[in-house]
């Protein structure tokens, strides 16, 4: 799938989803920018898994209410690149959550991302943008996030677990931007 038909299909199911929808699209345009740091054969696939990544909140591909689980299993069965499903099943601390709700083994039927430089930017990319799609800190974010819900909601609990993990990912990512913008052009 390319970057214009992740865009559409991602528009037709998350459009009306109100403020999911401008979370993705300025996901992905983060991406677009974080896709600079990243190899050109793999710029594609980020900006692409970006545009998806949030695609297991449509009613169309929710089944188990964790989106990520939700999303990889829709676009496997759409025959999308495995790549991409792997990024969609694993972002942004994905595991975590997956234990936190016992769909760890679920989880696992998909690959864990075969490139973590992938992953990190694709974390990056949703750790960095609020719930409206606004820019955020990372440590911003994972307050919102902690603000939504409770200290005994289980998406709190992955979060507090998951979120040196995440900033490693956005310390990795924010380093490889840093030495993207020093090469000379």
């Amino acid at each position: 799938m390319d970057t214009s038909k992740a865009e559409v299909l991602s528009g037709r199911l998350l459009s009306p989803l109100g403020n999911r929808w401008a979370h993705v699209q300025a996901v992905a345009a983060q991406g677009q920018k974080v896709a600079l740091a990243l190899p050109e054969a793999d710029r594609e696939t980020l900006v692409v898994a970006c545009w998806l990544h949030d695609i297991g909140y449509a009613p169309d591909a929710k089944t188990t209410g964790f989106h990520p689980l939700d999303g990889a299993r829709y676009l496997a069965e759409m025959g999308c690149d495995e790549r991409i499903v792997s990024l969609v099943a694993y972002h942004s601390g994905a595991v975590y959550e997956a234990e936190e709700r016992g769909l760890a083994s679920a989880l696992a039927g998909f690959a864990v991302p075969s490139d973590p430089v992938l992953l990190d930017a694709l974390t990056y990319s949703d750790m960095t943008t609020g719930p409206a799609g606004q820019p955020m800190t990372f440590e911003g974010r994972i307050a919102e996030i902690l603000s939504r819900y409770g200290p005994d909601d289980l998406v709190h609990r992955a979060i507090t677990r998951s979120q040196f993990s995440l900033g490693d990912a956005v310390t990795r990512t924010e380093a490889r931007l840093a030495v993207r913008v020093l090469e000379p052009r």
